[in-house]
């Protein structure tokens, strides 16, 4: 199986399988594929947590598996929302991955779901109640809102990253919740964040990498109903 991005603006993942192998996918990311070969859904990680996920963390209950059921062939899958895809090696290192980064995963690869503290599942937006971490060998893509850029923490330093611009990371990593204000004190620290527009960064330390992307979507929907509030407010007057 061999992962290949194509394209340099909203690129697509091209997927080349051999008979009888198959991928698994986010669910709506085939755009197209050959004919030798199967689209099949089911839940992820059984019922009970697919269920858990999709009314917590308002993921996809489902997951699609691509399979070369009939020959060899090509898949062209895209992400749900525009922006950069990175592949990344798993096995030597294993990665936690944000809400809706996924893409997909060669075979050999795990996707468990972990269960984060109350602070982090309430605030992180990191991944809610619960988050997707790799297993196995094998190769995993993501994708991030934007351009997308991977990060290195070195040992003995820490790396500051806004929550909304997280992709994923290394699964060795320390990470905790951080206001990033000056202001003192938890009250004091939310109010300023209101009124400043500063955010809740994760701060990591350890070794390993961090993939951020350029784009926040929260701060994108947001401005998206700013607007469409400026222009009722205009045609009412």
């Amino acid at each position: 199986m061999r992962f290949e991005i194509t394209g340099s603006v909203d690129p697509l993942l091209s997927v080349t399988l051999e008979k009888g192998e198959k991928v698994l996918a986010e669910s709506n990311a085939m755009v197209a594929m050959d004919g030798d070969l199967s689209l099949k859904g089911r839940s992820r990680g059984g019922i009970m947590k697919s269920l858990a996920r999709k009314l917590l963390n308002d993921e996809s209950f489902f997951q699609q598996y691509v399979e070369a059921e009939k020959g060899p062939g090509s898949v062209l899958l895209a992400p749900n929302i525009p922006g950069d895809i990175r592949i990344l090696d798993v096995g030597e290192r294993q990665y936690m991955v944000s809400d809706g980064a996924f893409l997909a995963a060669t075979e050999e690869v795990e996707l468990e779901v972990k269960s984060q503290g109350l602070g982090r599942a309430f605030l992180g937006d990191s991944g809610g109640f619960f988050v997707m971490a790799t297993d196995g060998r094998g190769q995993i893509a993501v994708s991030g809102f934007g351009s997308v850029r991977e990060l290195e923490v070195k040992e003995g330093q820490s790396l500051i990253v806004d929550n909304g611009h997280l992709v994923a990371w290394d699964a060795s990593l320390d990470y905790e919740l951080s206001l990033n204000t000056s202001h003192s004190g938890l009250f004091g620290k939310l109010v300023n964040s209101q009124i400043t527009g500063e955010g809740i960064v994760l701060k990591f330390r350890g070794q390993g990498k961090v993939i951020v992307c350029s784009r926040n979507k929260g701060g994108f929907i947001d401005w998206i109903f700013a607007q469409e509030k400026t222009d009722k407010a205009v045609k009412n007057d």
